[in-house]
C-alpha cells in the first residue's frame, strides 16, 4: 500500500513538474535518437529520487527503533502543513541565509557543460543532477520516504514516486513545447492542495484510528535482547 502511495505520489504530482522541471526538460540538448535521450534523461532523475529514499528511509527506519514511528508521522504532517502556509518570502531569506542558493549555482554548473554534450551518458547525469534540485512535490516524497520506516522500503518508495512521475515527464521532454506557459503556471497551483491532503493523511496515519489504508494500526518495532545464561 506505502509504496502504491508513492506511486499515486508522482502521477498526481508529475503535473506540478511540467512547471518545475519543464524548462530543464524542453531545452535537453537535441539527439538522433530523441526517444532514448529522453528516457536516459528520466531514468537519472529516477535513480537519484530512489537514492534519496534510501538515505532518507535509512534515517525513517533509525528514528522508528526508539518506537517513534507515530510521532514521526504526525511530525511530518504537521511540517509539511507549516511549509506550505509559510509566505514565500520567508522561505527565500531562508534559504538565502543557509547558502542554499551557493549549491543551486553550483548545479547550474555542472548542467552547463553537460548541456553541451550530446551523448546518453550526459542525459543520464543531466537527470541525476535534475533529481537534486529544489522541489517541493520531492520533499513530499522524502517525507514518505522517511514515514515508511524503512531503508529498502524508502528506497523502493522514492523509485515509485519516480516511475509515476515518468509518463508526464517523458512526454513533456519530448513534445512539451505544446504545453504552453500559463497552463503550467495552472497546474503549479494545485500543488498546495494536493501537498495538504498528503499532510492530513500522514496526521490521520499517526493518530493510529484503526481505519483500513487511511489510518492503519502501528505497531512500534522495538529490538528486545535475550540473555541465555548457560
Amino acid at each position: 500500500m506505502e509504496l502504491l502511495t508513492g506511486f499515486l505520489i508522482g502521477i498526481l504530482g508529475s503535473f506540478h513538474c511540467i512547471g518545475m522541471c519543464g524548462p530543464i526538460a524542453l531545452s535537453l540538448p537535441k539527439s538522433r535518437n530523441l526517444l532514448a535521450a529522453r528516457l536516459f534523461y528520466n531514468l537519472g532523475r529516477i535513480a537519484t529520487y530512489s537514492m534519496l529514499g534510501l538515505l532518507f528511509g535509512l534515517l525513517g527506519e533509525r528514528l522508528e527503533m526508539f518506537g517513534l514511528q507515530r510521532a514521526i508521522s504526525i511530525s511530518l504532517g504537521i511540517i509539511i502543513i507549516i511549509t506550505v502556509i509559510t509566505p514565500s518570502s520567508y522561505r527565500i531569506k531562508l534559504a538565502q541565509k543557509s547558502g542554499f542558493y551557493t549549491g543551486i549555482n553550483l548545479l547550474k554548473t555542472y548542467f552547463a557543460r553537460l548541456f553541451k554534450m550530446h551523448s546518453y551518458k550526459s542525459m543520464f547525469a543531466i537527470g541525476l543532477l535534475n533529481g537534486l534540485l529544489p522541489c517541493g512535490l520531492v520533499y513530499v516524497g522524502i517525507t514518505g520516504a522517511i514515514a515508511v520506516g524503512s531503508q529498502l522500503n524508502g528506497m523502493l518508495f522514492m523509485a515509485m514516486f519516480g516511475l509515476g512521475t515518468l509518463p508526464v515527464m517523458y512526454g513533456v521532454s519530448i513534445a512539451g513545447s505544446v504545453i504552453n506557459m500559463n497552463i503550467r503556471r495552472r497546474l503549479n497551483k494545485l500543488l498546495p492542495a494536493f501537498t495538504l491532503i498528503l499532510a492530513a493523511v500522514f496526521i490521520l496515519r499517526g493518530l493510529n484510528l484503526g481505519i483500513p489504508y487511511l489510518s492503519p494500526k502501528l505497531e512500534s518495532k522495538t529490538k528486545t535482547e535475550e540473555i541465555i545464561c548457560q
